[in-house]
Formats: structure tokens, sequence, C-alpha cells
């Protein structure tokens, strides 16, 4: 008795090295995110003492672009020895790790809308553990720079947030010049001046709150990032679509080609 269900099966090469072409975007991407990192801790002299990285309180940014480095790496050199290979446990690992990863991120949009006091809480609280170590990183230091002067705002509630760090504290023991005050990227920038005055910040909070509002930001970042994500909901929706169509692609090409390479196992088999 002769089988005939698989006589011509095989592997589609347009799957395979389009699932080859979609994935060495993702390694190189990953090799250059780890370039990056690495050389990033280099000029900081993390490889020469690694004890720096937990002596950081807050959030050290090298270690996201690391992490994010080693996932994708990992997945595109998974992804192009799988699909070069026919290596079905290298596209399962692939498949599976993209599928998680999706998962992931749509359970944290629906627990971002579903528990907004607790998102709101924990990013308060992680906004004011990275203020803490603002003079610690420089890396720290200028994504909080940016996010003030971007969107207008200091602190995560309030100028006053600015008391958590011992340089800024009002109440500390501590004789810095920067007592009192808040950085630079707090103040209202004066557009006729052309050089950044890093010192505008200075003793801003030993006057009173009325006169602040003409020399810094007074609202905090947490509302100005509130504020912001209604006025751009469709940017940010279509990102995150964008992202999701993109993993949804690269699992439909991962299990096609898995069929494939399995259906032709199969075949082989009678």
């Amino acid at each position: 008795m002769h089988y005939y269900r698989y006589s011509n099966a095989e592997v589609s090469c347009w799957y395979k090295y389009l699932l080859f072409s979609y994935n060495i975007v993702f390694w190189l991407a990953g090799v250059a995110f780890l370039a990056a990192g690495l050389w990033a801790w280099s000029e900081k002299g993390v490889l020469s003492d690694l004890t720096k990285v937990t002596g950081l309180h807050g959030l050290d940014p090298v270690v996201l672009v690391l992490v994010v480095g080693i996932v994708m790496f990992t997945l595109g050199f998974a992804g192009c020895v799988g699909a070069l290979r026919e290596n079905i446990c290298l596209l399962k690992f692939f498949c599976g790790t993209i599928v998680f990863i999706f998962l992931l991120e749509l359970a944290v949009a629906v627990m971002a809308f579903l528990f907004q006091d607790w998102v709101r809480d924990r990013v308060k609280e992680f906004f004011e553990n990275n203020i803490k170590s603002y003079r610690d990183d420089i890396d720290l230091q200028n994504i909080i720079d940016s996010l003030q002067r971007i969107n207008h705002c200091c602190g995560a509630q309030g100028p006053e947030d600015w008391d958590f760090n011992i340089y800024f504290d009002c109440k500390s023991e501590s004789k810095s010049r920067e007592k009192c005050g808040v950085p630079f990227s707090c103040c209202i920038p004066d557009p006729a001046q052309k050089v950044v005055n890093t010192q505008c910040g200075y003793d801003i909070r030993k006057k009173s709150k009325n006169q602040w509002d003409d020399q810094i930001f007074v609202k905090g970042c947490i509302h100005a990032l509130e504020a912001w994500l209604p006025r751009n909901i469709y940017i940010v929706a279509g990102v995150f679509i964008a992202i999701s169509l993109l993993q949804i692609f690269g699992i439909f090409l991962a299990r096609t080609l898995i069929s494939d390479i399995e259906a032709v196992k199969a075949s082989n088999a009678f």
C-alpha cells in the first residue's frame, strides 16, 4: 500500500528567506544595541568595576539598552539559523518567544488601562527613585533633563520632589550649591539666551511659591505625561499596532516554515 499524501511536500524558499531577512534585521539591531551599551559602560568605567551597576539605586539606561540588545540578538540569531538550517527547535524557540512578548505587551496595556491608579503610583515611585540617583549616573541625568525640558515639567508631582535628592534637598545638611534649587531643565527657557544657563535653578525654592511660575515649570512630569497621552493617543495606538503586526508577521512566517519542514519530514518517512 502506498501513501501519496505528502508526495509534493517541500519547504517554501519564499518563506524561508523572507524569515531569514526578517531576522537578520533583528540580529543586526541587537548587535548595534549591545555595542552601544558596552561602549557606554566602558566610558563610565563599569566594565572595570561591575559593582557600579548595583551602586545605582535608580535606572541605568544602559542596562535597558543591553537587555533589549540581548533579546534582539538572541531572537535574530535563532530565527536566522533556524530558517537557513530548517531547524524546528530554533524556529519554535523564536516563535514561542515572540508570542510570549506579544502577550506580555497586551497584558501590560490592559493592566495599565484597568488599574490606572496603581500604575500612576508605580510611575511616581519609579520617578522618585531616579530623582534620588540624578547625580549618580550621567545617562540617567540626561534622560530626566530631556523629559523635563520636552514636557515642560519638574519632578514627579512638582518641584518639591527634588527634596528626594541629597544635593537639592532644602532640609539636608549638605553644603551643595544646588541646595533648595532644581536642575536647569526645570527652568523656563529664555528665547533671548543662546547659551543654556545651568545655574538658573539655584535657590529658586527658597523663594515663595507664587514666584516660581516666572522662572521654573511647576507642573509635575506625571501630570504632564497624563496630559500628553490623550493628545497623542492615535500616534501611540499606531506604534503599538505597527509593532504588533510585525510580531504577528514573524509568528506567521515561523509557523508556516515549521509546517513545511514537518510536512517534508513526514513525506520522507513514508
